[in-house]
């Protein structure tokens, strides 16, 4: 119910940035709700329509060619993102007006990125491109991301082909563009942020103990000399997230006062408890390597 909820929050936010900001101002980004929203604007279709019959083709599509299913979140968002796209532009206070339309593709951006970012963090999706990309993948050597950049830059570059529109009005959509995949950056990445601390201590003992019993991170002693005092100790280097970092420090402070503790930013941290190994190889043909390679060593000892 909490994952629904946030989903729900993050869905109503996503589409409030189009709705309040982005559509009422004439600007149209990337994605799939980008080229509903240019339909809209060519035809006068209203974009609940297209998001819907767009989606549900999608998702046929999805479940005949890949031959499993998105997840009931996904669908969610979906049936939910119609109904509001369907309701939200009836309230004419919610509609966003500023002088300068820069500001309003800015604004537009972030509050769409805010919520999707909570429907991906809790497991959703918006569809659209996201399931275009993942037939497109299995079939033909394009990774999701090329297939994101490209089809962004067309549905963007097709609001040209609408009588009245300019290129003001599609560098507006490309303003919106840049803004929502820098925030999505910075929320989805942030999160997965890490730090490493290093913590200089007497009480060693009882900050590691607290770390791996309270935090469930893992501690490793590393044996150190004070080069003043000549006295042997250990130094604790703990990798944890940076939304870690205030309670392990603020639990060193209670342990030791007079604790010293360096901390620095950690860009890639893999292993168990933060990212998987992603080196491009299969691991079927470093085993199959692995096992000629034993083969070969036997035949050379035989």
């Amino acid at each position: 119910m909490w994952d629904y909820g946030l989903v729900t929050v993050g869905t109503i936010l996503y589409c409030l940035g189009w709705t309040s900001f982005l559509i009422p101002n004439g600007i149209a980004s990337g994605g799939g709700t980008g080229l509903c929203t240019i339909v809209y604007f060519a035809t006068g279709i209203p974009v609940s329509y297209s998001f819907f019959v767009l989606n549900a083709l999608l998702l046929i599509l999805g479940f005949l060619l890949l031959g499993k299913g998105f997840g009931f979140k996904t669908i969610y968002v979906i049936l939910l993102s119609t109904v509001l796209f369907k309701v939200l532009p009836e309230f004419d206070s919610l509609v966003a007006h500023f002088d300068e339309r820069l500001v309003v593709a800015v604004v537009g951006g972030i509050v769409e990125a805010c919520g999707i970012g909570l429907v991906l963090l809790r497991g959703g999706s918006s569809g659209g491109t996201d399931i275009a990309a993942m037939i497109i993948n299995k079939y033909y050597p394009v990774s999701p991301g090329k297939v994101y950049l490209y089809s962004d830059l067309f549905i963007v570059a097709s609001v040209l082909l609408i009588p009245g529109k300019t290129v003001e009005d599609m560098i507006y959509g490309y303003a919106t563009m840049v803004t929502f995949s820098f925030m999505i950056d910075a929320l989805l990445l942030g999160r997965k942020s890490s730090v490493q601390i290093l913590v200089f201590s007497s009480k060693y003992r009882e900050v590691a103990d607290f770390i791996i019993n309270e935090m469930d991170r893992g501690v490793t002693a590393i044996y150190a000399q004070g080069w003043y005092t000549k006295e042997d100790s250990k130094v604790l280097l703990i990798v944890a997230r940076k939304t870690q970092l205030h309670q392990i420090t603020g639990a060193i402070k209670s342990i030791d006062s007079k604790a010293f503790v360096s901390v620095s930013a950690a860009t890639s941290v893999y292993g168990e408890g933060f990212e998987e190994i992603k080196t491009g190889l299969k691991l079927n043909n470093n085993k199959q390597k692995s096992d000629d390679s034993i083969e070969k060593n036997s035949l050379d000892d035989d």
